[in-house]
């Protein structure tokens, strides 16, 4: 019974560890290219070299860098929060973290995350000055194919 118990901890373990493997190619790309990879995670987050440079060195993998930043954004904390919640927790795994975060399991943002990074990806666009295309919509003088009561 013991047994069981044991192997059925250690196979969970096995299978939330899984859900994250994306997260060793992002290591692999921080030993192969150090610069760029702080470049790349600068591009995505838009936070500065500093930030950069001192949450790769207080994480214990690049790749966790990369979690501490992501988490941040999708939960409206400062990386710094996420970094003390990371320090106090980092042996739970990145699934629990989120979780501890109030990112829900079976959630679009938890589904987002055990997916993959998106380091590459540029930054959605901030919320400023509209496009004209979006300006004209929102104020209606967008021109529509159907147009009733002409």
């Amino acid at each position: 019974m013991i047994r069981k118990i044991i192997f059925s901890m250690v196979w969970v373990g096995y299978l939330i560890a899984a859900d994250f493997d994306w997260m060793s190619s992002l290591n692999n790309r921080y030993i192969s290219d150090t610069s760029g990879f702080h470049s790349s995670l600068n591009q995505r987050f838009n936070v500065g070299d500093a930030v950069i440079s001192s949450v790769v060195k207080s994480v214990a993998k690049p790749a966790d860098a990369y979690m501490i930043l992501k988490l941040a954004e999708m939960t409206g904390l400062t990386h710094s929060a996420v970094l003390k919640k990371y320090e106090v927790n980092n042996n739970k795994g990145w699934g629990a973290m989120a979780q501890s975060l109030g990112i829900k399991p079976g959630s679009s943002e938890f589904k987002a995350l055990k997916a993959g990074h998106d380091i590459d990806s540029k930054k959605p666009k901030a919320k400023g000055k509209p496009s004209k295309k979006e300006h004209e919509k929102d104020n209606g003088h967008a021109k529509s194919k159907d147009k009733k009561g002409d």
